[in-house]
């Protein structure tokens, strides 16, 4: 939830969930530029129309206003941070609310297409156009050299974003550049396909670390699976192979996260999994 100065967005609301990104991996940058995140209670990683309502509501509702952060946008990263997904009922859910109090719906899609290839999703690219006011396309961890694309599908957004862009150092000089690959990506179904490694993958991984007795944290249909493990093969896998510490569990266990990619194969799955 980005905060709004008052003299420019006078009734700019809206939310983010405590895991959101921007609240949890982002050192403070939303912070840094003289902004805020403020945070509801997420469910499975997702921020709900429920929660977002009550924020909207609180603040709407609260007679010391004028002391307080008047919400600005909302914000949802799809898959989310926890690499669960958003259905289109949710995602309409919280489109209907942000249009009925007139603030944007941010996207954040750095791994958009490990969540429109995963198994069972009804959400598509389409709706996510349709539904959010500002999103984008993952680059980098979906084949890109660099870059994202940002897809701004609200025109009243657009006001001088070359001159914000070019003002806060990110108007590139030779920016077809990075649009080049794009359009490869997007030609034919190469961005789904390639993904779709990914999610096969750590699907893969998945199946294979339940067989052999490990738990997971949450039961992800992507990329990014997070697996429970004891102290003691934490410190045994520590500096043998690549993972991120996430949380500690209890006394005794900690979670670890564990990304497959669109380069992943299956031989690099067996390697790993000769480790546990």
């Amino acid at each position: 939830l980005l905060r709004q100065r008052t003299y420019k967005l006078p009734r700019n609301w809206g939310g983010c969930c405590d895991s959101g990104h921007i609240n949890c991996h982002e050192t403070g940058a939303v912070e840094a530029t003289g902004h805020k995140v403020i945070t509801t209670k997420g469910v499975n990683g997702k921020l709900t129309a429920e929660a977002l309502l009550n924020t909207l509501k609180v603040y709407e509702n609260d007679e010391s206003r004028e002391h307080t952060v008047m919400p600005g946008g909302a914000y949802i990263s799809h898959p989310t941070e926890l690499g669960t997904l958003y259905t289109k009922k949710e995602l309409t859910a919280l489109s209907k609310i942000c249009k009925e109090y007139k603030i944007p719906l941010f996207l954040d899609g750095a791994r958009l297409g490990y969540g429109l290839a995963a198994r069972d999703t009804d959400l598509t690219l389409s709706d996510i156009a349709s539904l959010c006011d500002i999103f984008y396309i993952g680059g980098t961890k979906c084949g890109a050299l660099m870059g994202e694309a940002l897809v701004i599908t609200n025109k009243s957004l657009c006001k001088s974003y070359l001159s914000m862009m070019k003002r806060h150092g990110a108007l590139l000089a030779k920016g077809r550049l990075l649009g080049i690959q794009f359009d490869t990506l997007f030609t034919g179904n190469l961005y789904f396909d390639i993904c779709k490694n990914g999610i096969d993958m750590a699907l893969y991984l998945k199946e294979e670390l339940l067989e052999k007795g490990y738990e997971f944290f949450i039961d992800s249909p992507t990329n990014q699976q997070f697996v429970i493990v004891s102290d003691e093969k934490y410190k045994d896998l520590k500096g043998k192979i690549g993972f991120t510490f996430w949380e500690r569990l209890d006394a005794e266990r900690v979670v670890i996260r564990l990304v497959c990619s669109f380069m992943t194969t299956k031989e690099q799955v067996d390697g790993l999994l000769a480790f546990f």
